[in-house]
């Protein structure tokens, strides 16, 4: 089975619309034909690259489903991306074509993939420069599966499920996994171009949505709006990038929305998060990536950092698991006795303050409690003493730093507390919103070079 499949053989009669934007509709039959069409104007060959440049909408997704059709892989390219980046994704990934807006364009890339390769995803480059990740047919059928079962249930259904809502570029795994976990449910699929916090409420309240997933900076977003209501909105999944246990409860002190997190990686999807089960009866477990999924084994070694154990992971992965089939996350880590797991934060991110260890993520959402502050990222950075301390980027209105230490030390133990404050217009962040601390690390070092 390939995942264009899962349009072309959707559910949903010839004449029912499957994909919608704001402004525009696509029935499964529509969608078949221009599947079709785009497929045949392909001149590629088995195994293949073919980057898309194109916003969210019908017509992205079905030329995505157009080149699985023709067996070659889908290399997805944010349609805002610069030119530089936009060649070194075509010169890494061998394309042999490119469609944007203006058609067609023949590349002449000749690499060739394995067979099952679906498409081609990066890591975030949080920790280095983003790396290509091989997704398989098969794999990401599984990983779909893999989370649908023990949200299925055994209950039986009638009628259509409710759409899925993708407010996030398909451009990235995030928006990738949600629309085909859509249509995988036998759901239709609304897709946001641009995400603005009225065209998403819009968005719910027309398609009666009750559960969807966004990311942080979306939620601040809605949190801060003129938005009234977002019902039936009742669940909420939080992808792509931490959220503060802050901006959870204002989210859901504003909208009246369980907020969830879950946990997973580009190389292994997601593996650990809720179901609305543990939603309702362990509501003070909020906070926490969930429990692992069906097939999916976690353990934390004795230094604290998260190993799991997937059933299938993108090609080229397998070689990162340890004898017993586990793979190193990179996060700290701890399990609670019902088996729910607690992200501490990167092993990388961790500032070792003269042996005491200082996560990034605490000091910060105490840090966000303040009224001047809009938003923070704190970062360790070298001390001829201590080896690491803690400091701290603020954006928003003008802080008193000495303030800002009283603040900290009210809540904090003092090897926690930051050494400085400094200033920022706009913190440093990835396409999904991350935070790159290596470059606030390197703008410090340039800052204090030769002191």
């Amino acid at each position: 089975m390939r995942l264009s499949d899962l349009l072309l053989n959707h559910p949903f009669g010839r004449d029912e619309e499957v994909l919608f934007t704001l402004d525009e509709s696509m029935t499964v039959g529509q969608a078949q034909k221009r599947v079709a069409e785009i497929a045949s104007s392909l001149v590629v060959a088995p195994g293949q690259a073919v980057a898309v440049k194109l916003p969210n909408g019908p017509e992205l997704l079905c030329t995505m489903a157009a080149i699985w059709t023709r067996n070659a892989v889908h290399v997805p390219v944010n349609d805002r991306l610069p030119e530089a980046e936009l060649e070194a994704i075509l010169a890494e990934t061998g394309a042999a074509l490119l469609v944007d807006a203006d058609g067609v364009h023949q590349l002449g890339g000749l690499r060739q993939y394995p067979d099952d390769v679906a498409f081609i995803v990066w890591t975030s480059g949080t920790t280095g420069s983003p790396k290509p990740i091989l997704h398989t047919h098969t794999a990401y059928l599984e990983l779909l599966d893999r989370v649908l079962g023990p949200l299925r249930g055994s209950a039986v259904r009638t009628g259509h499920p409710t759409p899925n809502l993708i407010p996030v570029s398909m451009a990235l795994n995030a928006g990738l996994y949600n629309c085909l976990f859509g249509l995988r449910a036998g759901a239709a699929v609304v897709m946001m171009d641009r995400f603005t916090a009225e065209g998403f409420a819009e968005l719910v309240g027309r398609f009666q949505i009750r559960s969807t997933v966004l990311p942080p900076a979306a939620m601040v977003m809605l949190t801060d709006s003129d938005v009234e209501s977002l019902a039936p909105l009742r669940y909420v999944r939080s992808i792509t990038a931490p959220l503060s246990p802050l901006n959870a409860r204002r989210f859901m002190d504003r909208f009246g929305c369980f907020v969830l997190n879950s946990y997973g990686q580009a190389e292994m999807g997601e593996v650990i998060g809720w179901t609305a089960a543990d939603a309702k009866s362990h509501p003070e477990k909020i906070g926490s990536a969930g429990r692992p999924l069906p097939g999916v084994e976690v353990r934390v070694d004795l230094d604290g950092h998260l190993l799991v154990r997937p059933p299938n992971v993108a090609v080229g992965i397998e070689e990162r698991r340890d004898a017993d089939g586990f793979i190193e996350t990179g996060d700290i880590a701890s399990i609670d006795s019902e088996g729910f797991v607690w992200i501490d934060g990167r092993a990388s991110d961790l500032i070792n303050r003269g042996g005491n260890k200082v996560f990034p993520d605490s000091v910060e959402e105490v840090l966000r409690l303040h009224p001047s502050v809009s938003d923070v990222a704190v970062v360790g950075v070298s001390d001829d003493r201590l080896g690491e301390v803690p400091i701290a980027y603020v954006t928003g209105a003008e802080f008193d730093p000495a303030e800002l230490d009283a603040h900290c030390r009210s809540y904090l133990v003092a090897y926690k507390v930051p050494v400085a404050f400094l200033a920022i217009e706009a913190l440093p962040r990835n396409d999904v919103g991350k935070i790159l601390r290596r470059r606030l690390v390197e703008l410090w070092d340039s800052a204090h070079t030769g002191d």
